[in-house]
Formats: C-alpha cells, structure tokens, sequence
C-alpha cells in the first residue's frame, strides 16, 4: 500500500436530527417510571438510539475483538511481565481460559483475537485472525529510541482494522486489547495529545512497584523526547503507539462509519479512540465507555474527552473484560425502549407535579 492510498478518515453517517432525539427522549420520559428514574441508563439509551437512528435500538451479533501486539518498549522493563507473556495469554484466548473468553461465552459475544504483532506464530485457529504488518511482523520498535513504527506501518494497521470490522456481522463492536508494554504506549500517547506530564499519565500497568514505576516514567520521558517532533495525531500514533493500537483506530473509525456501537474498554482502548477523535471528533457519539479502570491516567483521559464511564470497579486487567461486564446494561437500555410500558398504554397516571 502506497501512501497515496491511505485516507486519515472515513466518512461518517450524517449527524442525528433534532427531531430525532427529541421523539426518543419523549419516549424515555413517557415510561411509567418518574421523570429521569432510571439515570444514566436512560442516557445510554438515547445514545444508542441516535447512533443507530432509530426510536428503538436492537443489538445484533456483538462482537468483541482481542486486538494483540507486542512492543519494543518492553524491554526497557516497564512492565511486571515478561514479553512473552503476550504470545501465552494469546493462547490463552483461544483456548477459551482467559477471563474475556469466560465473559464472552457468558454474554454471547462473538470472540476475535487479531494479532496485529505479537512476537510469535500461531497455529491456525477459528477465532484468530492474522493481522501482521511488514516489517513489523514480530512487533514495534523501542520508542524510547525512535519511531515505534514508520507511517507506512502504522497506515497499513489502520487499514487492516478497518478492513477486520468490515467483515465482521452485527452491529456492535467491544474493543479488548493485549501487549506487554501497552500501557506504555497508552501514556505515551496520552501525554503528546494532551500535554499532560508523563507522570500524570503513567500508572504501575500489570503491577510496578515504585521503584518500577519510577523507570517507567524515565524511559517513557525518553521516548517523548526521542519523538518531539511527532506532533499530529497520526504522526504520534506511529511514533509512540503499538500496532495493536493502530489496528484499534481503523476499527473504530470502521465501526462508526457502519452506525454501529463502539465499546470501550480500559485506558489502551481509550488511546485508540481518542486518536481516533483527534482525527474526526464525532466518533465519541459512537463510543460508549465501559468503565474506569485503576491505570492512574485513565481517570483524568477519561475527563478530557469529556465522557463518563458505565462502570468503576477497580479494574486493571484489559483484554475487554470490563467492555464485557459492562454488556447488560446495554442490552437493557434497549429494551427499557422496547418493552415497558408507557403511562398511556398502561393506563397509569403521571405525576401531578
């Protein structure tokens, strides 16, 4: 692929008309319930039906995708875990043992590990789709010393993404990720899109200590330093993201593009989408965040981009697991849409208030 052949961005449906958001939020108000009882869940409904353009939003074939990759960084020891940790809990995937797998077969989401990168070859597999770049096959470079990836590399991945959600059924897409290092990438990218210091956004990733963390926040210093020039979204994403996190960024873009709903995990997906919104802002009315994680810049990211979380349960595990847990309660936003009852046709009558 030439770089004559990559867009930034793809075309997005036209914004939802007022009309629109007005009929569904009658329609939310007109439950036999009092007037915002059901809080954020009525929210979260709305959303879902300006997305979709539609008074009565339906989920169909949900699919949660893995997206793996390893990355040079890691050997400057900023994670708990080795780097072959990634290829194992691939594995681990597609056996079926990995909590994401445990909460997909639960919630009756499709699974998809993509390896975008990951330093190793894996069997053929049903639920494994090979999304590996040339020249990268075996995962990025240290950004600590250059460029995680050339431009051409990190386009290819973007492309690969999209072309990955493009193929897929259904209309909701769940982003789950796993790489040894890629909280590293996360923070990296955090830092250059806000200007945040890098200890702001640096947390202890799979579990640093404090002299661990320290090491981390130096050689992530080093990376923003060795890639100062690396200043637009795309430009930063090759230079300090991961192949994994390029691939997140085409598949969003794809899955907004098609109406459908994003949903976001933890603080690596947060980085795919917020490159993403760097690019086209309006991607965000596509993606539901599914929950706070512990990852010390997840929360002030999370506020930036001006989004509030489902859910806060302390999680720190990745993989999609809490885009998995937080699931139900779309499933239910849609049906308090479809199935209760308005005061009108229940026969009940509305507060004199």
């Amino acid at each position: 692929m030439t770089h004559s052949d990559f867009t930034p961005t793809l075309p997005l449906p036209a914004a939802p008309d007022d009309a629109l958001r007005a009929r569904v939020q009658a329609a939310i108000d007109g439950k036999t319930k009092p007037l915002g009882a059901l809080g954020r869940l009525e929210t979260l409904a709305l959303q879902l039906a300006l997305i979709q353009g539609s008074e009565t939003p339906r989920l169909v074939q949900p699919q949660l995708v893995v997206f793996a990759a390893d990355h040079g960084i890691a050997a400057q020891g900023v994670s708990a875990y080795p780097a072959e940790v990634t290829p194992q809990m691939v594995r681990n995937f597609l056996a079926g043992g990995a909590a994401v797998a445990v909460l997909a077969r639960q919630h009756g989401l499709a699974l998809t590990v993509a390896d975008c990168g990951v330093a190793a070859e894996f069997e053929p597999h049903p639920l494994l789709v090979r999304l590996k770049v040339a020249g990268a096959e075996h995962g990025s470079a240290d950004a600590s010393a250059g460029p995680s990836m050339s431009r051409a590399q990190c386009e290819t991945a973007i492309v690969q993404g999209r072309r990955l959600v493009a193929g897929l059924p259904g209309n909701a897409l769940l982003l789950g990720e796993m790489g040894i290092g890629n909280t590293s990438a996360a923070a990296l990218l955090m830092a250059r899109l806000t200007g945040e210091p890098v200890g702001v956004c640096t947390g202890r990733g799979t579990g640093l200590d404090d002299a661990g963390l320290a090491r981390k926040c130096a050689v992530l210093q080093r990376a923003l330093d060795a890639n100062a020039g690396a200043r637009t979204p795309l430009a930063a994403l090759a230079a300090l993201g991961g192949l994994e996190i390029a691939t997140m960024v085409g598949a969003v873009q794809q899955a907004a593009a098609l109406s459908r709903v994003v949903v976001v995990d933890g603080f690596i997906t947060t980085a795919a989408v917020a490159v993403a919104a760097a690019l086209q802002p309006e991607i965000l009315a596509s993606c539901v965040f599914s929950h706070r994680s512990q990852e010390l810049g997840h929360r002030r990211w999370l506020q930036d981009l001006g989004v509030q979380p489902l859910l806060d349960l302390d999680l720190r595990l990745g993989e999609g697991s809490g885009a998995a847990l937080a699931w139900p309660l779309l499933e239910s936003a849609c049906r308090i849409l479809a199935e209760m009852a308005s005061f009108e046709s229940a026969g009940v009558s509305r507060s004199s208030g």
